[in-house]
């Protein structure tokens, strides 16, 4: 099915400009035409930042109880003993010198990279092949850091960064159209939460803007900003 005909048929039983609570949008995106892949579900958030006149950005980790339904590849920048404990954590790549130089190559197979605080200064110069591929180890985000096993853990476990664009948009999936609703709505409840507890501090009057739902192959569905938390009785 083409994704014209699939729009079609979605339309027929789905009034785009209509506001759902999560757990409805969640149903919807299950009655869509069937693809023969297991679709990624995304919420995209509009926040209420001006990034020209507010110096204000919205950046984070949270850990979804369900995890992303992606088997997410982690690379550790390290030396000595770190290395045997990134590889027992079950790191998929490890390495410092060898690595690094690798990465300056432009390789960069991976979906997360963690560094131990001592290798920051080496990193510096992967700045342009990292940073806009948003993979530069953070500090806040929990990707610096000397306990590498937990950092690892928790990426293969569900852990995901967010982060609002140029555009003030925080875009973040939340599982696998195959996932069962309650954990969808879990995962997703526990991003839109973890986004709102980032709010700056300089933001006044309404944060967050706007909220939408999406499968790979499917259109958005707005959600309903006062009641997205309701659920069918």
């Amino acid at each position: 099915m083409t994704q014209t005909k699939r729009t079609k048929e979605f339309k027929k039983f789905v009034d785009k400009n209509k506001r759902h609570s999560l757990f409805e949008t969640i149903e919807l995106l299950k009655q869509a035409p069937k693809t023969k892949f297991d679709q990624t579900v995304e919420i995209s958030l509009k926040l209420n930042i001006n990034p020209k006149e507010t110096p204000a950005s919205v950046r984070g980790t949270v850990s979804l109880p369900h995890g992303t339904g992606k088997t997410r590849k982690v690379a550790v920048f390290c030396k000595g003993e770190y290395e045997k404990k990134a590889k027992q954590a079950g790191a998929d790549f490890v390495g410092s010198d060898d690595l690094i130089k690798k990465v300056s190559g432009g390789w960069c197979d991976f979906d997360v990279a963690i560094a131990t605080p001592d290798m920051m200064k080496d990193l510096g110069r992967l700045g342009k092949v990292l940073g806009p591929r948003g993979l530069m180890p953070n500090p806040k985000t929990g990707t610096v850091t000397d306990e590498i096993e937990k950092a690892i853990s928790d990426v293969k476990k569900g852990k995901i960064e967010f982060r609002m664009d140029k555009q003030s948009n925080v875009h973040a999936p939340i599982g696998k159209l195959s996932f069962q609703n309650q954990a969808l709505f879990e995962n997703g409840a526990k991003l839109i939460e973890a986004v709102e507890q980032a709010r700056p501090h300089v933001v006044k009057g309404v944060f967050i803007k706007s909220m939408s739902i999406s499968s790979t192959m499917g259109p958005g569905l707005k959600l309903d900003l006062a009641n997205w938390r309701s659920k069918p009785s």
